[in-house]
């Protein structure tokens, strides 16, 4: 890696990584809150839900916290049968109320039984790991464990099993996991080391980070994830994923 290249992720690093960033980028909806089970909840929502224009992500993410009364953790885990009725029409490109459905169905038995999402991702010696390959996997078995859930669901439930490079739910862990002193992620969620997460891979930081050298891996998945993380740990071996803020900025604003 050339130190130009070094230099300039460090500079819109420290550009992009400001609380300005926040209210136009999906990470303003968990924002909007301030328990951490709400947090959780639609820290989790929007990433899943995160593919198209940002502005359209973020009027259907308060279109859903709507319908959930303004308080998603005090409806998936208390609400009546009746209660879902109002949800039946929500629809964000190919998630649908089945999806939806399941979604609360699958929360409200977590939250009954855990304080915590990030309960869902962690195994026994899950700190000792490299990256959060087996964290993702073990999550995704976890969240398909209800009897019955819908097959179409598993297409928003990304997996490294599958290959995927599993953009939104790694985007997710950025929120939670990463803590700085900007505020634009949340670090609320400590027993997964910032130094295990593996940087969002969207189009944005795709195309940029082949532009600097940063890939060489001709499609883009989750082993060329991990490529693109190892090559950030040359420049922060213990938070990566913090130049997903450069390399998606230098991407979306249109400068490189």
């Amino acid at each position: 890696m050339t130190s130009y290249v070094a230099d300039l992720l460090e500079e819109k690093y420290l550009q992009y990584n400001q609380p300005n960033f926040i209210p136009n980028d999906p990470v303003c909806i968990p924002h909007l809150f301030s328990r951490k089970q709400d947090i959780e909840i639609m820290g989790f929502w929007a990433a899943v839900l995160a593919w198209g224009q940002r502005k359209t992500i973020i009027n259907k993410c308060k279109e859903l916290i709507e319908l959930m009364d303004n308080s998603p953790y005090d409806f998936v885990v208390n609400h009546q049968d009746s209660d879902l009725k109002r949800l039946l029409n929500f629809k964000h490109r190919t998630f649908n109320a089945t999806d939806t459905l399941y979604f609360i169905a699958w929360f409200q038995d977590f939250y009954h039984r855990h304080e915590s999402l990030e309960e869902a991702f962690l195994y026994e010696n899950s700190n000792q790991e490299l990256n959060t390959k087996q964290h993702l996997i073990n999550f995704h078995d976890r969240f398909f464990s209800l009897e019955d859930f819908p097959e179409r669901t598993r297409k928003h439930i990304a997996t490294p099993i599958r290959n995927s490079s599993c953009k939104r739910i790694n985007m997710f862990l950025r929120w939670m996991v990463r803590q700085d002193d900007k505020g634009v992620d949340f670090g609320i969620w400590t027993n997964i080391k910032t130094s295990q997460l593996i940087c969002p891979c969207d189009v944005h930081v795709d195309r940029v980070a082949r532009h600097l050298g940063l890939i060489q891996r001709p499609k883009p998945d989750w082993t060329t994830a991990v490529e693109l993380t190892e090559n950030l740990k040359k420049l922060d071996p213990n938070d990566p994923a913090k130049y997903d803020f450069a390399l998606f900025g230098l991407g979306v604003e249109g400068e490189m």
